[in-house]
């Protein structure tokens, strides 16, 4: 007699990884506490949903680490929109592009036409 498989699906309280990181980037799981649902999310690598705001590990920060971080968040924005610039130069070049003077002849194409040429 053949041995069914159990669908994991259909057996209820067995949830998958996938399915689990799913629902987290959902949003968040009402059936957790807080704390749980911070360990899930931690444990399957799950990012938080984009709806929410992220918190900030220290309530006050120094003066000095305000700059710095505003520095850092600056520094970031300016790589970020010249990477943008980049990438529009780059999709604007490859439109814009000349087409190639000298095709060079495929081997294939070359061992055709001889064939070719042999044939009487």
């Amino acid at each position: 007699m053949e041995e069914k498989r159990k669908n994991t699906r259909s057996r209820p309280g067995v949830v998958t990884e996938g399915a689990a990181q799913a629902v987290l980037r959902r949003g968040a799981a009402r059936e957790l506490s807080p704390e749980e649902e911070k360990v899930m999310r931690l444990r399957l690598g799950a990012s938080p949903p984009a709806t929410t705001t992220l918190d900030w590990a220290e309530e006050e920060l120094s003066e000095d680490l305000q700059i710095e971080l505003q520095a850092m968040q600056i520094e970031a924005w300016m790589k970020w929109k010249a990477h943008l610039a980049s990438q529009k130069t780059l999709k604007h070049a490859v439109v814009h592009a000349a087409p190639p003077t000298s095709a060079r002849p495929s081997r294939v194409k070359e061992k055709i036409i001889r064939a070719l040429r042999r044939k009487p």
